[in-house]
C-alpha cells in the first residue's frame, strides 16, 4: 500500500497538455507533480535535481524523442519508474519503450482514469500495457522474460482450463462481454470464472495479470488467443 505521495515529474513538449495533467494529478490525494519539462535536456536536468518516484514521458518532443532520451533519464533518476504518455500507437515504439527500460505505456487519448491506474500500477512494480496493445507486447517480448518462478507457475496450474482461457481473454484486453462470445458463455458466468480464477493466482487487477503473463508465457498455451 501506497503511503505518501507520489512524485510525479511531468515530460512533454505541450504546456497545455502538462497544465491538465498537474490539474488532474494534483487532485489525487497519493499523487503530487514535482516538477515539468519541455524538452530531453530539461528532463534530464529535472529529473537529476528532483529525483521523481514517476516520470510520465511523452515520445514526441521538439529537440529529441523520448525513446532517445529515456536511457539518459534511467541514469538520471534509477529508482523512478517511467511512463509512457503518447499518442502512439506504433507496435515498434512499443517494442522499443520497454527494451530500453519503460515501466508502462498509455495512450493520451486515455489520459483520464485509466492514466491514475497506469501510475498506481508502475509505482508497485508492476507493468501497465494500453489495453489493446498488450498482445504485441507479450507476443514480443516473452522470449526475453525472465524464467518463471515455481510458484508462479503453481499458481497458474491450478487453475482449471475454463478460468485460464478467460484469464488469457482478460490479458489480451477483452471485454468480459467479449469473451463470453468467444466461449459461448454468460457475462455472469464469466464474471465468475474472473472473479475465481484471480482469487487463485493472488492477483487484484489486469495490470498485476499481465505481470504474471509476462513471466509465465501463458499465450503460448493451447486456448491462449482470441
Amino acid at each position: 500500500m501506497l503511503t505518501s505521495s507520489l512524485r510525479i515529474l511531468l515530460v512533454d513538449d505541450h504546456a497545455v497538455l502538462r497544465a491538465g495533467l498537474r490539474m488532474l494529478l494534483g487532485a489525487e490525494a497519493d499523487m503530487e507533480v514535482v516538477g515539468e519539462a519541455g524538452d530531453g535536456r530539461e528532463a534530464v536536468e529535472q529529473a537529476t535535481a528532483l529525483q521523481p518516484d514517476i516520470l510520465l514521458l511523452d515520445l514526441t518532443m521538439p529537440d529529441e524523442n523520448g525513446l532517445a532520451v529515456l536511457p539518459r533519464l534511467k541514469q538520471a533518476a534509477p529508482k523512478a519508474r517511467i511512463l509512457i504518455l503518447t499518442m502512439h500507437e506504433d507496435e515498434a515504439y512499443l517494442r522499443q519503450a520497454f527494451r530500453s527500460g519503460a515501466a508502462g505505456y498509455v495512450l493520451k487519448k486515455a489520459a483520464d482514469t485509466e492514466l491514475l491506474s497506469a501510475i498506481r500500477a508502475v509505482a508497485r512494480n508492476e507493468i501497465y500495457v494500453h489495453p489493446a496493445m498488450t498482445k504485441v507486447l507479450l507476443e514480443d517480448l516473452l522470449p526475453q522474460s525472465a524464467a518463471p518462478a515455481g510458484s508462479d507457475t503453481q499458481l497458474w496450474d491450478s487453475l482449471s482450463e475454463r478460468e485460464k482461457e478467460v484469464m488469457q481473454g482478460v490479458v489480451l484486453g477483452y471485454t468480459s462481454e467479449e469473451i463470453a462470445g468467444q466461449y459461448h458463455l454468460s457475462v455472469k458466468t464469466v464474471y465468475t470464472y474472473r472473479s475465481r480464477a484471480m482469487s487463485k493466482l493472488g492477483a487484484e487487477n489486469r495490470a498485476q495479470l499481465v505481470d504474471l503473463a509476462l513471466r509465465l508465457g501463458i499465450l503460448g498455451q493451447d486456448g491462449g488467443d482470441l
